[in-house]
């Protein structure tokens, strides 16, 4: 009955685990921009490196426990062994030599992928500022001097300049089709680069528990050829209300899944106000 009882434990087991498997798609092994794309390459890598280990050391200990079964006869019984170089060498050098691999991994991806490291790129990058509310996202253009709420446009092809910020408690900002997740923390500004490599709708979570909304405080990046993200600000421009101050006061309101809308124009100064500490500019007077 042993065997029948494995293989449907082993069935139940792959009908969890092929869902979510194929749940995958869209998420971190469906990169979509040279950040995410490295970062994949540094998880298959470091993978290919532990199971290196792992199979051989499974293989190893099956075979030794069929070799060493009761009914083997060929099986030399040493009940006074007690050391060999050679296995002392292996058991060593293998451990040893993973870590040298995947240190080696690591430090050399950790400057390439440097959050505020810049991307290499023709054109410039656009840069959005970024303010984690509760419960949703601020998402500031300050060279278009447009603002949006929950939904995060940008041109496909193009490197993205964050700078993150928190107007409450410590958040985590995170496209996983795009790469790296970083914090953003009250009075501080973090630095990310990224860029969408293609045309197309990603999703944005929070990947910090930051309270009871928390499971809402999601948003929508949307990459948009050139001409179809100039013409995105350009009606921006041109409808929705100013975020002044108390606007902005309006928004710092707790509130759970906010309808994506935008911004014409945004209050000169507003995210160094609520980044820098000891920033007292009074045009956020309306901000309690």
């Amino acid at each position: 009955m042993a065997r029948p009882a494995t293989a449907i434990a082993l069935a139940a087991a792959l009908g969890v685990a092929l869902p979510g498997l194929a749940g995958c798609s869209g998420g971190i092994l469906d990169p979509q921009g040279p950040v995410a794309t490295q970062e994949l390459t540094i998880l298959w890598d470091s993978m290919g490196i532990m199971l290196a280990i792992v199979i051989p050391t499974i293989l190893a200990t099956l075979g030794v426990a069929w070799w060493f079964r009761a009914g083997n006869t060929r099986a030399r019984y040493r009940p006074d062994w007690e050391y060999s170089g050679r296995i002392e060498m292996v058991v060593w050098a293998i451990p040893a030599m993973t870590v040298l691999l995947l240190g080696g991994i690591g430090w050399v991806s950790s400057r390439d992928l440097d959050p505020p490291k810049p991307l290499p790129a023709d054109t410039p990058p656009v840069t959005v500022q970024v303010v984690s509310l509760d419960w949703k996202w601020l998402f500031i253009y300050p060279d278009q001097n447009i603002a949006s709420i929950n939904h995060l446009v940008v041109p496909a092809g193009t490197p993205v300049s964050f700078q993150l910020t928190s107007d409450g408690v410590m958040n985590s900002f995170f496209v996983p089709q795009l790469g790296s997740q970083i914090y953003t923390m009250p009075r501080m500004i973090t630095r990310l680069n990224l860029q969408a490599d293609r045309p197309g709708r990603y999703s944005g979570i929070s990947a910090q528990f930051s309270g009871a909304g928390f499971p809402d405080m999601l948003f929508t990046l949307e990459a948009l050829p050139r001409d179809a993200f100039d013409s995105w600000v350009a009606n921006a421009r041109a409808q929705g209300e100013a975020l002044d101050a108390p606007a902005y006061a309006r928004l710092t309101q707790s509130s759970r899944a906010d309808r994506p809308r935008t911004f014409r124009s945004v209050m000169p100064g507003l995210f160094d106000a609520v980044a820098n500490p000891g920033h007292d500019d009074p045009r956020l007077n309306g901000h309690p």
